[in-house]
């Protein structure tokens, strides 16, 4: 940002005198705070003009990029974890993208954009989703297994979708997560696995051969329907 462009909101707002020289001041203090915070949002709300002209700002909002954080100790340290939900602190321990609903159809997917679509048709199956959770693109047998004992922490929920697309993430990977968490966990609810892509026939085949008990769907309407069948125990 430069001087004359923080001049041009100042003429915009039609201040003068003081009140211009201060505005000017804190739109490029605002600027240079954006910018050496890693901040995503810095914003002033309300800046007020007083009857003696003078520009005051009342309150102030920041968010910042999260990765970024390992350059912003001082910003780091400010974190208060007991503001935020425990399972959601939880799963970002293990690089999981988690957020709590109240549904009762937990769900493991990779990719932010599955996920959404995913939530949509178990909503359009006549079911609720219990969660968001992408496990991401580099998904290891470990991620999978902490992603379900992450779901599983939420009482509410009584069956989980699995739904990877196989990608840069390999079926195979994820079908071994599954069964090593089934088999360390001792799952109590039904467990409904869609796989496409890379891998595919061999995640199919290490599901098979594993002895778990596991709900096989092609397809994401085959998936959502025998889930939220299994969720209403019928």
């Amino acid at each position: 940002m430069k001087s004359f462009q923080a001049r041009k909101l100042a003429y915009g707002l039609g201040l003068k005198g003081d009140s211009f020289k201060e505005a000017c001041s804190i739109f490029m203090k605002m600027y240079l705070c954006y910018q050496s915070t890693d901040s995503s949002l810095t914003e002033i709300n309300p800046l007020i003009q007083t009857s003696d002209n003078h520009i005051i700002a009342l309150d102030s909002k920041f968010n910042f990029d999260g990765n970024a954080l390992f350059r912003q100790k001082e910003i780091s340290d400010m974190r208060d974890l007991s503001e935020e939900d425990e399972m959601e602190v939880e799963a970002g321990k293990f690089n999981l993208n988690y957020i709590k609903l109240d549904g009762n159809v937990g769900c493991m997917v990779n990719g932010a954009g599955l996920a959404m679509a995913t939530m949509d048709i178990i909503k359009l199956a006549g079911g609720d989703p219990a969660n968001f959770l992408d496990v991401g693109g580099t998904a290891s047998a470990e991620t999978v297994k902490n992603g379900f004992r992450i779901i599983l922490s939420d009482k509410n929920v009584k069956a989980i979708l699995i739904n990877i697309f196989g990608g840069i993430v390999r079926c195979d990977r994820v079908a071994n997560g599954v069964v090593q968490a089934v088999k360390e966990l001792g799952l109590e609810v039904p467990v409904v696995v869609r796989l496409e892509g890379t891998n595919a026939k061999e995640a199919q085949s290490i599901l098979k051969s594993s002895g778990v008990s596991i709900i096989p769907a092609k397809g994401m309407k085959d998936a959502a329907t025998k889930v939220v069948s299994a969720a209403l125990g019928s």
